[in-house]
């Protein structure tokens, strides 16, 4: 046997077995943009604020920053990791190699179904944007009629996954191209938008401590009303695993890819934070029913303190970071059906880790993907308020992905088998002494937000009982369907294929 990976830059692909087949393009600042773009700043506050804000009132925004230390914790996590193992569907081979074959899969099909999801409902943020940029961006009716808002939602968001598809299937160095003009676009409206938030500011951070009467009467108070209210911090800070992802397509991974995981989840929270505490404290009415209404959110208090054409420009780039942002959950999705297909670990493996000799981009899962994703879309028509539940369960399905992770990765360490001794050695991110409770408490973290998330609420997933209780119902059904073809086919399957092994007969 003969190992064809050299050791320049192949960012622990040995350990895997895999040899380079990915266009290793992507520098410091594009790998940084992925990781910023799937989070991204403007889709998901603008997004959520009204769910934050129409639970808990003012006093939601201290999620911001519980959120923050928890995710912080799994981030370190993943940076580790990342130091170590930069590979494609980082979290899938991560599971894998620190617990089992089946913990792998499992944390694997839970984010592939929960990206594609996710895809399918960032791209919805359009109809919340476009139409108030030019009215004519509301091609089916007028805006009035019972479906007007669903069906021109669907057709917008169709048109952005057919763009995302067509980016990813030309390859990454076109995809990082532009998802670093976005990123550098977003950044700057970021930045002047939470600026000029707070030049405008009509009152003191005292108005955090206000609920505004939320949770009164209810057995939990308002501590139960913020759990619910959370959900629009929850929905945002996540994704930052997507720079190591992007690992075996990045110079010098192992020591780009974890700076690229922190200056991501730092700068979405100085930045979305600075952008959440100003626009409450500049808003003109905090009682503005519209604050905690899909069709208002963030958005109308942008509209009203920003002055002039400002309020425009800055929805167009609302509009810029919606759609890098869905071109990087796209790419996210890509790398992680690639993964596991060149493992064989899904159906038509061999097709879906085919890598596109010119682009060397997997072009089959980029046009799966975006089919299945505008498919999922057309649920939103008839039957919005299951969209709503699907969508509030990808980032459940998320949540146990990285517990997936963190989990084993803290029974490596009671072990005494993690960190590895050459990322001290060789000077790679590791966190030394602290791994071990920053470990336990992110694994305490994902397990209680998984809880929280899953709640049955009929606030968040409505009724009837299927619905209120969906996080059990179809995750059971989405898990259950997987691990069906699992042990029926792919367990006796599950290997590396013959074409993308580091390992060939002489």
């Amino acid at each position: 046997m003969t190992q064809n990976l050299t050791d320049t830059d192949s960012g622990g692909l040995e350990d895997f077995g895999y040899k380079e087949s990915l266009d290793r393009s992507i520098g410091k600042f594009a790998s940084f943009a992925a990781g910023v773009s799937y989070i991204s700043i403007l889709t998901g506050t603008f997004q959520l604020f009204y769910v934050g804000y129409g639970n808990g009132g003012p006093a939601y925004l201290w999620s911001w920053p519980m959120v923050f230390i928890g995710q912080m914790a799994v981030a370190l996590c993943f940076m580790e990791l990342a130091a170590k193992y930069p590979v494609a569907g980082s979290v899938y081979n991560w599971s894998k190699k620190l617990g089992s074959r089946i913990v792998g899969w499992s944390s694997g099909w839970l984010m592939l179904t929960a990206s594609i999801v996710t895809l399918s409902a960032v791209v919805l943020a359009l109809q919340l944007n476009l139409p108030r940029l030019w009215r004519g961006f509301q091609v089916i009716g007028d805006g009035t009629g019972q479906y007007d808002f669903a069906a021109n939602a669907i057709l917008l968001g169709t048109v952005l996954i057919v763009f995302t598809t067509v980016v990813n299937a030309f390859g990454v160095r076109l995809m990082a191209m532009i998802n670093s003009a976005g990123v550098f676009i977003e950044l700057i409206a970021a930045v002047l938008i939470a600026v000029i938030l707070l030049f405008n500011i009509k009152r003191g951070p005292s108005v955090f401590f206000d609920t505004q009467g939320h949770g009164a009467g209810l057995p939990g108070g308002y501590f139960g009303a913020f759990l619910v209210a959370s959900v629009a911090s929850l929905y945002v800070m996540y994704g930052f695993d997507t720079a190591s992802s992007l690992g075996e397509e990045t110079v010098e991974p192992r020591r780009t890819a974890p700076k690229a995981i922190l200056r991501a989840i730092l700068a979405s929270f100085v930045i979305g934070g600075a952008i959440l505490a100003g626009a409450i404290m500049a808003t003109p009415d905090l009682n503005d029913p519209a604050l905690g209404s899909a069709d208002g959110s963030l958005q109308s208090i942008v509209e009203k303190v920003m002055w002039g054409p400002l309020g425009t420009i800055f929805l167009i780039c609302i509009v810029v970071a919606v759609t890098v942002c869905s071109l990087a959950v796209h790419t996210a999705a890509i790398r992680l059906t690639f993964a596991m297909a060149r493992d064989n670990a899904l159906p038509f493996g061999e097709k879906l880790a085919k890598v596109h000799p010119k682009t060397q981009a997997p072009v089959v899962p980029a046009v799966v993907i975006g089919i299945i994703a505008v498919l999922i879309l057309v649920v939103n028509l008839g039957q919005p308020k299951v969209f709503t539940v699907l969508t509030s369960i990808a980032i459940i399905m998320i949540y146990l992905a990285y517990l997936m992770v963190t989990g084993p990765l803290l029974k490596k360490r009671l072990q005494g088998q993690w960190p590895p001794k050459d990322l001290k050695e060789g000077g790679y991110f590791t966190m030394g002494k602290w791994g071990l409770p920053v470990n336990i408490f992110a694994v305490l973290w994902g397990v209680a937000m998984a809880i929280n998330l899953a709640w049955p609420r009929v606030a968040i997933y409505g009724d009837p009982w299927y619905n209120t209780w969906g996080a059990f119902v179809y995750i059971g059904v989405i898990l259950g369907l997987g691990l069906v073809w699992y042990f029926i086919k792919g367990r006796n399957h599950i290997g590396t294929l013959a074409s993308h092994s580091a390992f060939t007969d002489e």
